[in-house]
Order: structure tokens, then C-alpha cells, then sequence
């Protein structure tokens, strides 16, 4: 299997530099990477408008070391919510965050990431948007969770992510489908010991399934992370089941992958959302893109080779 392997060179700051340097990376990395500044993803947010889909922002980079690097880290999403203000594009984007970035893995780190992320969450509000934290590895995910839970008691829409490979989630999905509620499902990128986490592709997305269910006939606002066409097709019946209408879920998929069918979705009368990263700590995020589906490595691998 190469998908462990490819995260586990995520870490590896060897592969970073290997992999940064390689000829045929920029071709790459510019099909899953939006842009590095908010001037290059602004026309990608507007044009995104125009089609009828929505945007979810992430600004790459999860490997702080400082206090200092997670202030940065704040005022690059600050700054994101100035230039989506000043352009009327509040409505049609919302961002989503590694409380990693924000510090959450120094020292006091639970504090730290909760007196840096809301800030960023009171200015999205404040131009009618809302943030979503994203999940990391299975040992941040308490911590992630009680940052939500207090985000919540004053920002109601603020979203979080569970990931479906984990044998905790199931829970957590029932805890999290309340009303007002907004949670993301997907697989899961980060590689997990099998004390934690499904190893089968086949137990994971079996689990992705009963977690959908769940989450569709509770309270809450489902958003169905996937570019799998069976789970789509799963969760479309299941949102039947549940009696939702098109606008009480949505889909979230790549920029990047599977352009496509952001349109047919959306066309459909489904709310689309694109998770659409920039920046220039690339190098995690992109990793994470290759380990999940063999053809972006053979992608990438072609490219090298004709760059080289």
C-alpha cells in the first residue's frame, strides 16, 4: 500500500526537499494548490460565485513551532476576511482551519489555538461566514472538539470535521448531530495505528456510510465530503430517506479533482463546495492529495519525468 508510505513522508523533511525541488512539482502542486496569496485565490472565490458553487478557504501550513508563527498564522486568515469583505464574497465562502496552524501542539497549545482562532471566527461571522476546524491526527481530536464545543456557545454556525476511518467516530457523529449543528464527514488523510482506525478501504467506507446516516437523519447540517461517485450516490438517498431537501446538505470536494462534477451537482440543485487551499507551506496538504488516490501519484511521478 502507498498511501502510508507517502504519509509518513509527509514528515520527512528530506522528502520535503526532494519532493520541492523536483522539476515536475510546480505542474502539481498548481492542479491542488489555488494560489500562495489571497490576490491569486480572490478570482478563484469570484469565478467559483459564477458557476453557482461555494468555496471553503484553507491556508496550507500546519508545522508551527512558535507562539510567534501562530499569530501569523491568525492574521493570514484575518487578512482573508478583509479581502472577501471588501469584495461582497462573505456569503459564498467560508474558510476551514488546522488548529495545529494556530499552535494547538505547543505548549499550552489548547489555549493558544483557542485565543488564535477566535478572532477569525468572530471576523468571519461579522461578514455573515463561518469557519470549519478540520480534523488532524486522532491525538488532537479531543482537543478540537472541546474548541468547538466552546466556539459554539457563541458562534452556533461554527462547523468541525470527523473522519470516518477512526473507530470513535460513530460516537462522536451521534454527540455532534444536533440542531444547528454543521459537520463535515470524510475518510481521513492522516496515517492512524489500527488500534485507532479501519486499515480496509472496504470497513472504512462501510463506516463512512452508517456515519452518513446518522448524520442525515439527526438535526444537524451534513456537509459530505467525498469524490467517491457511490458514497455521492449513497448520501443522496439517504438525505431522500431522511426527508432533506437539496438545500439542507451539501457536498464538498476538492479543488482540483473532479472539477466536473462541482458542476453536475450543482446543476442538480445540490449545494456544492469547493475546498480550495493556497499558500506557500504546500508541502503536508499536497502529500496528504497523493497518498489519497494512486492516480495523483502517477500523476505526479509522470510529470517528473518529463520535466526531468
Amino acid at each position: 500500500m502507498l498511501g502510508p508510505v507517502i504519509l509518513a513522508a509527509s514528515r520527512s523533511d528530506k522528502m520535503r526537499r526532494f519532493v520541492s525541488a523536483a522539476p515536475g512539482t510546480k505542474q502539481v502542486v498548481d492542479r491542488f494548490i489555488a494560489g500562495e496569496t489571497v490576490d491569486q485565490v480572490v478570482p478563484i472565490v469570484e469565478d467559483a460565485a459564477d458557476k453557482g458553487l461555494e468555496v471553503t478557504l484553507d491556508v496550507v501550513g500546519e508545522d508551527i513551532t512558535t507562539p510567534a508563527q501562530a499569530e501569523v498564522a491568525r492574521d493570514a486568515y484575518l487578512e482573508l476576511v478583509e479581502r472577501l469583505k471588501d469584495l461582497g464574497l462573505g456569503t459564498r465562502a467560508e474558510m476551514s482551519v488546522k488548529l495545529s496552524m494556530f499552535g494547538q501542539a505547543l505548549e499550552n497549545g489548547h489555549e493558544l489555538a483557542l485565543a488564535n482562532v477566535r478572532p477569525v471566527v468572530e471576523a468571519a461571522a461579522a461578514i455573515g461566514t463561518t469557519v470549519t476546524l478540520d480534523a488532524e491526527d486522532h491525538t488532537t481530536l479531543d482537543s478540537m472538539f472541546a474548541i468547538h464545543e466552546e466556539l459554539r456557545k457563541d458562534f452556533p454556525e461554527t462547523g468541525c470535521v470527523i473522519q470516518s476511518y477512526l473507530f470513535r467516530t460513530e460516537d462522536d457523529a451521534r454527540r455532534l448531530a444536533a440542531a444547528g449543528s454543521r459537520v463535515r464527514i470524510v475518510k481521513g488523510a492522516y496515517k492512524e495505528p489500527a488500534s485507532v482506525a479501519y486499515q480496509d478501504k472496504a470497513e472504512i467506507d462501510k463506516a463512512y456510510v452508517r456515519i452518513t446516516r446518522i448524520l442525515m437523519e439527526g438535526e444537524g447540517y451534513p456537509m459530505i465530503g467525498s469524490h467517491d461517485p457511490r458514497l455521492i450516490a449513497i448520501a443522496q438517498e439517504l438525505g431522500r430517506q431522511a426527508g432533506r431537501k437539496l438545500d439542507e446538505y451539501e457536498f464538498q470536494m476538492l479543488y482540483g479533482i473532479r472539477s466536473d462534477e462541482h458542476i453536475r451537482l450543482a446543476a442538480e440543485g445540490h449545494r456544492m463546495r469547493v475546498y480550495t487551499a493556497y499558500g506557500t507551506d504546500w508541502y503536508g496538504y499536497f502529500m496528504r492529495r497523493l497518498a489519497e488516490k494512486p492516480a495523483n501519484l502517477l500523476f505526479f511521478g509522470r510529470s517528473i519525468l518529463t520535466k526531468g
